[in-house]
C-alpha cells in the first residue's frame, strides 16, 4: 500500500512538471508573440529632426524617408529646429511625449542632444542618426553617413592636379562632425606639402547667408587667397556670391560637398566653380529607414552604414543630371 501511496506521489509530481512547462510555454509564445511580431493593426509612429530644413539636402532625406514611411502606412512626425540645439532638445523631448517609435536625428550639435536621446533610449525608442555622427556612438541604434572624410579628400586632390600652389580659404561648421571630417579629408591630403597653405578659416554653420558675408570680410581684409574649401555647397554659394559681388578678377576654384542641382549648374555656368564632392541624400534617406524597420522588426542590422561620394568636377559633370540630386 505504501508503494501504491508513493507511485500516486510520483504521478502527480510528473503531472505538475507537465503543466508547469506547458504554463512556461505557452507563456514564453505570448511574450514572444508581443514583443518580437508587429500586429498589421499596428502603426509604427517615427520622428524626425534635422538640424536645419534651410537646406535642400535635407529635404531630399526627408522626401525619401517620408515617402518609404507612407509607402508602408506608418507615421512621420518632422520638425525643424533652424540650428537651434536648444530647441532641437525641446523638439526630441516632445517626440517623446508623442509615444513614437523611431527617432531619426540629424544632430546640430554632436553632443550636446545627448542626454535628450539617452532618455529617448531609455524609453525604448530607437534612434537613427543620419548626415552627421554623436561624438558618442554607443547611443544611435544605427548611424548613416556620406564618406565625410573622403569627400575632403577628394577636393584637395582635385585642387592638387589644377594647381601646383594654393592660398585656401576654408569655411567650416564646427559643430557638425560631418563638416569636421570633410575640412580634415582636405587637410591632411595637403599637410605636407608646403606649396598648399590655409589663409583663412571661418565658422558659416553650413549656411549661404552666414557665409556670404564672412567670405566678404575675409575679401574686406585684403587676405590674397585662390581657392576657398566649403564644408558644403551652401557654404560655397555663399563664398561665389560674394566674389562676385566684391568683383574678384582673379582665378580663384571654390569646391564644396553635396552634389546640389545648384553646384552642379554652376559647373556649367561659372568659371569659379570648380568642384563638388557629391552625396546621395535619396540613398541615405533609404538606407535610413531600411535600418529602422530591421531594428523595430528585430532583424540582423548595420551599426554603421558610409555612403561613397563622387567628385563631380567641369570635367564630368556631362555625365551627371543636373537637375536632381544622386
Amino acid at each position: 500500500m505504501r508503494w501504491e501511496s508513493d507511485d500516486r506521489v510520483r504521478n502527480v509530481s510528473k503531472m505538475m512538471v507537465i503543466i508547469v512547462s506547458v504554463c512556461v510555454i505557452a507563456v514564453s509564445s505570448i511574450y514572444y508573440n508581443y514583443k518580437f511580431v508587429r500586429y498589421d493593426s499596428e502603426k509604427i509612429v517615427f520622428g524626425a529632426t534635422y538640424m536645419t530644413m534651410n537646406n535642400s539636402f535635407y529635404k531630399a532625406i526627408t522626401d525619401e524617408i517620408e515617402k518609404q514611411i507612407n509607402d508602408r502606412g506608418d507615421i512621420l512626425y518632422t520638425r525643424d529646429p533652424a540650428l537651434d540645439v536648444e530647441k532641437q532638445n525641446e523638439q526630441i523631448n516632445d517626440l517623446i511625449e508623442m509615444g513614437i517609435d523611431v527617432l531619426i536625428i540629424n544632430p546640430v550639435d554632436y553632443s550636446k542632444v545627448n542626454e535628450s536621446l539617452k532618455k529617448a533610449k531609455e524609453k525604448g525608442i530607437k534612434i537613427i542618426v543620419i548626415d552627421a555622427q554623436l561624438d558618442d556612438d554607443t547611443i544611435a541604434d544605427t548611424t548613416v553617413l556620406s564618406n565625410n572624410y573622403d569627400a575632403g579628400v577628394q577636393c584637395a586632390k582635385d585642387m592638387m592636379r589644377n594647381l601646383s600652389s594654393a592660398k585656401i580659404v576654408l569655411l567650416k561648421h564646427s559643430a557638425a562632425l560631418s563638416s569636421v571630417d570633410r575640412i580634415n579629408g582636405f587637410l591632411d591630403t595637403i599637410k605636407d606639402n608646403d606649396n598648399y597653405k590655409v589663409v583663412a578659416s571661418e565658422e558659416c554653420l553650413g549656411q549661404t547667408e552666414v557665409a556670404m558675408p564672412v567670405m566678404m570680410e575675409i575679401i574686406d581684409k585684403k587676405i590674397d587667397f585662390d581657392v576657398v574649401m566649403a564644408l558644403n555647397d551652401p557654404s560655397a554659394l555663399g563664398a561665389l556670391a560674394a566674389i562676385k559681388d566684391k568683383q574678384i578678377n582673379h582665378e580663384v576654384l571654390v569646391y564644396g560637398v553635396d552634389g546640389s542641382p545648384d553646384m552642379k549648374k554652376l559647373l556649367i555656368d561659372s568659371d569659379e566653380v570648380q568642384g563638388t564632392a557629391a552625396q546621395s541624400p535619396t540613398t541615405m534617406g533609404a538606407k535610413a529607414i531600411e535600418a529602422a524597420y530591421k531594428i523595430v522588426n528585430y532583424e540582423q542590422y548595420e551599426k554603421s552604414i558610409v555612403v561613397p561620394v563622387t567628385l563631380i568636377t567641369k570635367n564630368n559633370i556631362s555625365e551627371y543630371d543636373i537637375s536632381g540630386w544622386q
